[in-house]
């Protein structure tokens, strides 16, 4: 079951859910919105390798925006910063953002119930679009679980986006594969 605007307000009375910076205005029927930061990064290099530590360019998007171009991965991130304790949240694009061809996640749309952080967008545009910090750019859902959670992601020795950051985080791939080489079958 999916979170009311009321139920997301008596678990941030609860400190189940945790949201940073919060205000009322954007909280919705059963989802808050979140925003652009104005921090961007692109990968240094143009060809990525799973198995190899890929380093970020990351520059601030100024009050006249950045304009997004297609063929590219843009990491964004949010300006609120989140935990999540007892739910399940979804980042999900706001319509408006997706009628602009906006992607803002390739597929990691979902958090783990532990997840404290700010949320790394994984943006793609289907034209050319110009984009602004603070904008809204997404929105949180909460979903309920069943069961109880034996180890939450805050607290998971192998976790690889614990390290509270403002900035976009690159892929983490490459710890999956410490000294091992993969095996094609």
């Amino acid at each position: 079951m999916i979170l009311t605007d009321k139920r997301i307000l008596e678990e941030i009375e609860k400190g189940n859910i945790v949201i940073e910076p919060f205000d009322r205005k954007f909280l919705g029927s059963n989802s808050y919105d979140v925003h652009l930061a104005d921090i961007m990064s692109i990968y240094k290099d143009d060809i990525l390798d799973a198995r190899k530590h890929n380093k970020l360019n990351s520059f601030k998007i100024n009050d006249d925006g950045f304009l997004l171009l297609p063929g590219r991965l843009y990491l964004a991130v949010t300006q609120e910063y989140t935990e999540t304790h007892t739910f399940v949240p979804f980042l999900e694009g706001k319509s408006s953002i997706g009628r602009l061809g906006i992607d803002i996640h390739s597929t990691a749309g979902k958090g783990d119930i532990g997840y404290c952080n700010t949320w790394t967008l994984e943006i793609s545009v289907k034209q050319p679009v110009r984009i602004y910090p603070g904008m809204p750019i997404g929105q949180l859902i909460y979903f309920e679980v069943s069961g109880e959670v034996l180890v939450p992601y805050n607290k998971k020795k192998t976790a690889k986006y614990n390290r509270r950051t403002k900035r976009p985080v690159e892929s983490m791939m490459w710890k999956n594969f410490g000294n091992k080489v993969l095996n094609s079958k």
